[in-house]
């Protein structure tokens, strides 16, 4: 069974850097794309940065030149770097994978859990 667990949330304070992380276990295969979302307080869930697998990287406007997403392949993680973070980063955090299984272009996509991220005035 294919898990996705987010780890290295917390709370920080204005300016400050976090760096999350998202860990795959349970594929024999690599995952074609691998995203973050976020859902702040009240508000919908919304897009923050992707990864391809050959390395090609997305970011959201919001957080382009403060956030960087990377993964390591070898090790079946994902990670977010966030820096200069900003009360409105405030969310809950997710990671999102999703590999194409078939020459139809059909694909599975699996979700974590959501680390929680809080930045403080």
């Amino acid at each position: 069974q294919v898990q996705l667990v987010e780890s290295g949330g917390g709370s920080v304070q204005t300016g400050g850097p976090l760096t999350l992380s998202c860990v795959v276990s349970g594929s024999r295969f690599s995952m074609d794309t691998m995203t973050w979302y976020r859902q702040p307080p009240g508000k919908q869930r919304e897009y923050v940065a992707a990864i391809g697998s050959g390395g090609s990287k997305n970011y959201a406007d919001s957080v382009k030149g403060r956030f960087t997403v990377s993964s390591d392949n070898a090790k079946k993680t994902m990670y977010l770097q966030m820096t200069n973070l900003k009360p409105e980063d405030t969310a809950v955090y997710y990671c999102y994978a999703d590999r194409v299984v078939n020459v139809e272009g059909d694909t599975v996509t699996f979700w974590g859990q959501g680390t929680q991220v809080t930045v403080s005035s």
